[in-house]
C-alpha cells in the first residue's frame, strides 16, 4: 500500500500558502485580497456552533479596531457556501451585529487541510480553532490553536497585532502582559551609546546590562 505524502507543517515565517476560494463576500485569490493588509485568518469547526458564533459577532463588533491596525479579517469552516450564508443571518440576529468579513467555504478541506486545521487525533473531518496573523509581505507571524471548548481573546489578538507593529519599526520587544502606551525592552544587541541616546530620547531604566526598560517609542496607530 502506497504511503500518504506527510505535508510539510507550517511554522512561522514562512509564507502564508495562497488559494483561491469561494466566500460570502465573492471568490478571492488569498493574496491579491490581503494585498497591503496584515490579516487574521480563522477557522472554526463547523457552522452553528455556539461557541463560533459568539466568536465571529464579536469580530464584527471590532472591526473599527482592526480597520486602524490595517488588518483584514478572513474566517473559514468546512460547511457550504448556502449554510455560511443561513449562519451569517443567526450570528447577525443572535449578536446584535452584522458579520462584515468574509467567511471562506470549504467543503473539499483541501484549504484546511493546506493550513494543518484539520488534527486527525481530534477529528477527521472538523477544524480546530486555529489563528494565524499574517503580515503584508505575506508571512505567517502567529500561529494560536484552541480547543474546540475554549472561545478565543481578540483583545489578545489586537494585543499581539500592536506588539508586532511597534517591534517591527523599532528597536525593542515587549514584555510579559503589555499593553500599548506602556514601557517597552531594549533589544540587548543594541550596546552602542551614541545610538541608544537616539533611538531612546526619553531614556532608559536599567536593571541588568541585558534588561533595560524604556518608554513606548512613539507610533501612530
Amino acid at each position: 500500500m502506497a504511503q500518504k505524502t506527510l505535508q510539510k507543517p507550517i511554522m512561522l515565517g514562512d509564507i502564508a500558502p495562497d488559494f483561491i476560494a469561494d466566500t460570502t463576500s465573492g471568490k478571492i485569490s488569498f493574496h491579491e485580497w490581503i494585498g497591503d493588509s496584515w490579516c487574521v485568518f480563522f477557522s472554526h469547526p463547523k457552522d452553528f456552533t455556539p461557541v463560533c458564533t459568539t466568536e465571529l459577532g464579536n469580530t464584527a463588533k471590532l472591526k473599527t479596531q482592526f480597520d486602524k491596525r490595517n488588518v483584514k479579517v478572513i474566517s473559514l469552516s468546512v460547511d457550504s457556501l448556502d449554510n455560511h450564508v443561513k449562519w451569517v443571518k443567526d450570528i447577525n440576529e443572535t449578536q446584535k451585529t452584522q458579520v462584515n468579513f468574509p467567511m471562506i467555504a470549504d467543503p473539499s478541506r483541501e484549504i484546511s487541510e493546506l493550513y494543518g486545521m484539520i488534527h486527525p487525533n481530534l477529528s477527521e473531518t472538523f477544524t480546530v480553532r486555529c489563528v494565524f496573523i499574517i503580515d503584508p509581505k505575506k508571512k505567517i507571524r502567529l500561529m494560536i490553536t484552541y480547543p474546540q471548548s475554549t472561545g478565543r481573546n481578540f483583545e489578545e489578538i489586537l494585543r499581539v497585532i500592536d506588539s508586532m507593529q511597534l517591534t517591527d519599526s523599532n528597536s525593542v520587544a515587549t514584555p510579559a502582559d503589555w499593553k500599548w502606551g506602556q514601557d517597552c525592552v531594549i533589544l540587548p544587541s543594541l550596546t552602542d551609546p551614541e545610538i541608544l541616546k537616539q533611538k531612546f530620547p526619553k531614556g532608559w531604566k536599567e536593571l541588568k546590562p541585558w534588561l533595560r526598560m524604556t518608554p513606548q517609542p512613539e507610533m501612530k496607530r
